[in-house]
């Protein structure tokens, strides 16, 4: 195993732990320490980390991360917690804090300060801000980790760098619309809605599956050339069909059924929510419309093979 590889895997599982740990820690901040027992949720990435070294030299799979997977187990029941104590505490939570802008903004003396402060003065300093800004902010680094741990992670067997490129392009599209979903249709709760809390963190979840699965890009290239063995269309076009399942079942097909179950049933309307139900619609329609041409395509050219003679 080269060292590089051995490194990459080892400080991205690392990250992985790190941010994780830091929702726990802010978990148990707002509720009971009994929350450390989310810790165990780790122990399952740390035992993926030391047989993937062992069996396969730090190496992911082809279709599927399962470092990414435990991830996702380790850091989303800290998610869920924070989202639904800060829905349980939006009115009877009348303690000041502080916008997570004022400590990027600071001024620079300040920071200094800073450093001049003991552990517990700094914890207490980051326990005082908002609630919404943590939760905003686990959000983000959750995402753009998940991006940067798949590239930092050594390629699996038959994976090339060119779909690794193509994989990581299509995570930052899914990022950030799986972040727009959530902190713009969480803002439009209502305070007598708690069961669409539940329902928008559903749909978030189940669409955070995109990330460890690869079936969207990495494609199973089978042997040419074989006399008398046709491709079935899911063998030629496994790419697009896994893609349009992606879009339609875990992403903007959910997306759209909950955006328009919080205009029609929560009676929430406004500009920036149609226009994203709109786009949900459109991007629908369009993987619908693109799965009907690969099956209309794909017909002539298995008559062609079975019929020797095309159809003018």
């Amino acid at each position: 195993m080269g060292l590089i590889e051995f490194t990459c895997a080892v400080v991205t599982r690392a990250l992985f732990i790190l941010v994780s740990l830091i929702g726990v820690w802010r978990v148990t901040m707002v509720k009971d320490g009994y929350y450390w027992l989310l810790t165990f949720l780790f122990v399952p990435l740390v035992v993926e980390m030391i047989v993937t070294l062992k069996r396969r030299k730090g190496k992911d799979y082809k279709w599927f991360s399962p470092p990414i997977f435990l991830f996702l187990i380790s850091i989303i029941p800290s998610i869920w917690l924070l989202e639904l104590h800060l829905r349980q505490t939006k009115n009877s939570d009348t303690v000041e804090c502080k916008k997570l802008d004022s400590y990027i903004l600071r001024d620079p003396t300040q920071n200094k300060t800073l450093t001049n402060r003991t552990y517990q003065e700094n914890i207490k300093e980051l326990s005082a801000v908002c609630a919404n800004d943590w939760i905003l902010a686990l959000h983000q680094i959750l995402l753009i980790l998940l991006i940067v741990g798949k590239w930092l992670l050594p390629l699996g067997g038959g994976v090339t760098r060119d779909e690794l490129s193509q994989l990581l392009l299509i995570f930052v599209g899914t990022a950030a619309d799986i972040l727009e979903f959530t902190s713009e249709t969480l803002s439009d709760v209502k305070d007598n809605s708690p069961q669409l809390v539940y329902i928008i963190l559903a749909v978030w979840t189940w669409s955070m599956l995109q990330f460890p699965l690869h079936l969207a890009v990495v494609s199973s290239k089978p042997d040419e050339g074989e006399p008398g063995v046709q491709e079935s269309l899911l063998t030629k076009h496994s790419t697009d069909i896994w893609s349009i399942v992606e879009a339609l079942f875990i992403q903007d097909g959910p997306f759209l059924v909950v955006r328009l179950t919080v205009m029609t049933y929560f009676s929430i309307f406004h500009q920036m929510l149609g226009f994203f139900a709109i786009k949900n619609l459109l991007v629908v329609i369009l993987n619908l419309y693109r799965l009907v041409v690969i099956c209309q395509d794909f017909r002539p050219s298995s008559s062609r093979t079975d019929g020797g003679d095309a159809v003018p």
